[in-house]
């Protein structure tokens, strides 16, 4: 058993977004002729129509490839920050990471992040620098900075071109010489980490698994420690990238398993997969660290004889996205949905594509919002995920909200820029980096803490306008500070409309409430009578519109006839609108369009 471990090397490639992860492991599956060069075609593994459109990896993708009498199980993993959760899953099944830095951007915001959950996890690090084709590429300069973040010598560090496959032998021969074989098997039954499941119409739940003890075959009973779910091995094989039943998985292969599950919250991943008789000293595997949602919006069905669908569907993407989080929610204006945890707006933006696509669910997504800490003066202490939620001003002792600690990575030049950004969102600078000083095109990291509210909406576009595209970023969450919020209530002819209230920073309230009363005034339909809209906290109005009232033609039906009768019916509709603007109100209908509008604001 031994000698077939060490035939087998379990490696993930880590990059920041677009440093060219998927084209690489393309240039690998034909080097390993894993995939017939009839099928072969552009991002492979990307196996969303999503990722394809976007150029990103959404998903991680394992695969397996035989190459010189090794076994090289591959795993790719997203780029982007949001995607996170998904790499530490993917390192928690490797020994190995390939970190694969671009020769004309040098290291990124997300490259460091993903080296420092390498490092976490103990693995042996191979640098690569890459797109080495490329007219832009400065070589040399990456690998000083590589070589200064590592503290490798620059003669270490690989170069290799995903495009045209310069150097990709080289690292694939580096993986096998220098990669760690899986550790031998321990104990006697066998025991498999799911990092991984996917639903399958016709399989039903499939888990991607990394075998850490003994072998998995196929009919054999298995058990989830955690769930307690028990089943049957169906099938059993590896990715190539299809799946390929093998029968049997031995120890330090990577692999999916055919559960026979129907019920999708039976297989969790971070959950240990016992094969065999289970027994009652079974120990699980180091499992993942619950994910902690920054990001939180409400979902809604624009039908809702759509909400049994939406449910099953999100059950489904759960069980393929991890990092989701949901619990059922009740709008006055939107009636009856979920509200959802994420990791970032990108994770909610691909969320709800997904979605869409996917099920052919037709949505409404409220405004993005953070979770309070609500300290109230009876001691009581609550969590507000929603303006509707936050209690009475006189209640309250004590608002915190959730601070992150952000990290860009910019040209020297664009330093000014960014800092005067970083502080217009609040910021509080910490300090500076420089990870290639001394030349022209030097290039620092500044690092700030800043408020998670300040970065959901726009944040990430601006640091891009400010800093010509160069700049990029990353954050962690950091802890929970005061916060000097208020709860923004619009009212609509007097009547205040619950799912437009916002929380925003007391400072903030008069722009916020000016923005959202101007689209109202542009969007609403008009109505007989003169239409109040205010923006209000508490009972202080902070900013005002009106609208005027429509003006029915009373004089239509009229043909001919003395000019007395006209006069006299607009009289009496003189009389009828003073009797509305005394009233001043009426129930108003609010367009789902217009909600639409002020959260796309």
């Amino acid at each position: 058993m031994s000698e077939i471990i060490s035939k087998i090397r379990n490696f993930a490639i880590l990059a920041h977004i677009d440093h060219g992860k998927s084209t690489l492991a393309d240039r690998m599956l034909e080097i390993t002729q894993t995939v017939d060069k009839r099928k072969m075609k552009n991002q492979i593994l990307d196996g969303m129509d999503l990722e394809r459109e976007r150029g990103i990896t959404i998903k991680l993708q394992p695969v397996t490839m035989e190459y010189q009498g090794y076994q090289l199980n591959l795993i790719d993993t997203p780029g982007h920050v949001d995607f996170s959760y998904e790499v530490s899953r993917s390192l928690a099944a490797v020994e190995t990471a390939v970190l694969l830095v671009d020769a004309t951007q040098g290291i990124q915001a997300q490259t460091l992040a993903n080296l420092y959950l390498a490092l976490e996890q103990d693995l042996i690090i191979i640098p690569v620098v890459n797109k080495i084709d490329l007219p832009a590429a400065n070589v040399a300069k990456t690998k000083a900075e590589i070589s200064r973040l590592l503290g490798c010598r620059e003669e270490e560090i690989l170069c290799s071109s995903g495009k045209t496959g310069e150097g990709v032998a080289d690292i694939l021969q580096t993986v096998i010489k220098n990669g760690l074989p899986p550790r031998p098997s321990s104990g006697e039954n066998a025991r498999a980490l799911i990092f991984d499941s996917k639903y399958d119409e016709y399989k039903g739940v499939v888990a991607f698994i990394r075998v850490f003890d003994g072998e998995i075959k196929k009919g054999e009973a298995i058990n989830l420690l955690a769930t307690k779910a028990r089943s049957e091995a169906l099938d059993v094989g590896v990715f190539k990238p299809e799946y390929s039943s093998t029968g049997v998985l031995k120890a330090g292969s990577i692999g999916y398993i055919v559960t026979g599950f129907k019920q999708v919250g039976d297989c969790r991943v971070g959950d240990t997969l016992v094969a065999g008789a289970s027994r009652e000293d079974m120990v699980a595997l180091a499992g993942y660290k619950e994910v902690k949602p920054m990001v939180f919006a409400g979902i809604f069905p624009r039908e809702g004889n759509d909400l049994q669908d939406l449910r099953e569907a999100m059950e489904k993407l759960k069980l393929n996205d991890a990092s989701l989080s949901y619990e059922p929610e009740r709008s006055d204006a939107l009636g009856f949905g979920f509200r959802c945890g994420f990791l970032g707006l990108l994770h909610l933006e691909i969320f709800q594509e997904r979605l869409r696509r996917e099920y052919g669910l037709d949505l409404i997504v409220t405004v993005p919002s953070v979770a309070y800490h609500v300290k109230k003066t009876n001691g009581e202490d609550i969590i507000v995920r929603t303006p509707q939620r936050l209690p009475d001003p006189s209640e309250i002792s004590l608002i915190e909200e959730p601070w992150v600690r952000l990290d860009v990575i910019t040209p020297q030049e664009y330093i000014g820029n960014i800092m005067s950004l970083s502080q217009d969102k609040r910021g509080v600078y910490k300090n500076t980096e420089y990870i290639s000083a001394g030349s022209d095109e030097a290039r620092a990291i500044l690092h700030y803490d800043i408020p998670m509210s300040a970065i959901l909406t726009d944040f990430y576009d601006k640091i891009k306008s400010v800093s010509a595209g160069y700049a990029s970023i990353n954050y962690d969450y950091l802890d929970y500070r005061a916060a000097d919020v208020v709860k923004l209530d619009i009212m609509v002819a007097e009547e205040a409309v619950e799912a437009l209230a916002t929380i925003v920073y007391r400072d903030d309230a008069y722009r916020e409430g000016k923005e959202i009363v101007e689209i109202l005034k542009d969007t609403l339909p008009r109505q007989m009578f003169v239409l109040k809209i205010q923006a209000a906290i508490g009972a202080k109005v902070v900013a005002a519109e009106r609208l005027s009232a429509m003006r029915k033609d009373v004089t239509a039906k009229l043909y001919g006839g003395d000019v007395s009768r006209k006069r006299k019916l607009l009289e009496k509709q003189k009389k009828g609108k003073k009797k509305m603007m005394a009233a001043g109100k009426g129930s108003v209908e609010i367009p789902s369009d217009t909600f639409v509008k002020i959260l796309k604001r």
